[in-house]
């Protein structure tokens, strides 16, 4: 696909990569090497100087979706579409999974269901099939009418949201997850999430209350339990902890963010061998894409007597995440 760069004596000609180019193949090498700050870099730079080229955009959204931006990687998707609709299908099943992984499970759907109707053939068809499938648990149509209004306004509190859960600033968190429960109070996970900033901040009581009110009202969900025994637990109540989280024990979400706040919650509470299996099943899944995700599985490992394993996933999320390296190693905190 490239030129070679080396000199051609006989023919007295110089081939060279122009300069699109010569960002676009170092972006590819970083990423390969999974150094996404490099990567980025790099094509971001190609993107600049060709930004019309959809390959580069198309490999700079695949940057966004493993460092967990999803909403940035599908907006330069979008851009490629635009200009492209008919030559790259693949955005379209792109597009879907970063929908899937940001809880708008419509969207994901409508752009799953366009993928498969373009490229029925498609290398991603499934992919497709069993996101598709999975969409269906978790569809819920009365909500509908609601999430296509309010689609852009809502990613951009979730964005917002993530990035200050991921680095527990708790403070920061909790005035956007406020505005955000009052302007979509149908959007379920932002409640929960506000219990947990809440509870980390250092009012504790009242985030309990909050949760066992929510429960008595709707019922007890993955959310629910996963917070509740993670509270009690830090609270030194160890009884209630266990009772709630032992109501996990044999439940496996379909859904790869609740498989990792599962995760974290059976590491948070010191069951550090069944974490250490639940952080393993995700493994080759875009969640691993989290600070929390090296964090507590490298703390699940060390206590679980992977002390070499565990120093290599920390040394892993450092690379990813040079923020990390300035944080004390989790088996040292915890």
């Amino acid at each position: 696909m490239y030129k070679d760069s080396h000199v051609t004596h006989e023919q007295n000609v110089i081939p060279f990569l122009n300069e699109g180019d010569f960002y676009f193949v170092h972006g590819v090498k970083a990423l390969r090497k999974k150094d996404f700050l490099k990567a980025k870099k790099w094509l971001k730079r190609a993107v600049e100087l060709s930004p019309t080229n959809p390959l580069y955009k198309c490999q700079l959204s695949v940057i966004y979706t493993e460092t967990g931006s999803y909403q940035k990687a599908n907006d330069i998707l979008q851009e490629v579409l635009e200009g492209f609709p008919q030559e790259f299908p693949d955005c379209y099943y792109l597009m879907a999974n970063n929908y899937s992984h940001l809880g708008l499970f419509d969207q994901a759907q409508k752009y799953a269901e366009m993928y498969l109707e373009k490229d029925p053939e498609g290398d991603y068809n499934e992919e497709a099939g069993q996101l598709l499938d999975m969409l269906k648990m978790y569809h819920e149509p009365e909500n509908e009418d609601w999430l296509f209004d309010h689609e852009d306004e809502l990613l951009h509190y979730q964005e917002m949201v993530f990035q200050h859960m991921e680095y527990e600033e708790w403070n920061e968190a909790l005035p956007v997850l406020e505005e955000m429960m009052a302007l979509f109070p149908e959007h379920p996970s932002a409640r929960h999430d506000y219990a947990y900033a809440l509870f980390f901040s250092g009012e504790q009581e009242e985030a309990i209350e909050l949760e066992k009110q929510w429960v008595e009202h709707d019922g007890e969900s993955i959310n629910s339990t996963v917070n509740l025994a993670i509270f009690y637990h830090v609270s030194g109540e160890r009884e209630l902890s266990t009772h709630h989280i032992k109501k996990l024990w044999n439940v496996h979400p379909i859904h790869e963010s609740q498989k990792l706040k599962m995760a974290v919650a059976f590491a948070r509470t010191g069951y550090f061998d069944e974490a250490l299996i639940r952080f393993q099943e995700l493994w080759r899944t875009q969640e691993k894409n989290r600070v929390s995700y090296y964090k507590w599985y490298s703390l699940s490992a060390f206590h679980s007597g992977y002390e070499e394993k565990a120093h290599m996933i920390w040394k892993e999320g450092c690379k990813k995440y040079p923020e990390l390296s300035k944080s004390k190693q989790p088996w040292e905190e915890h």
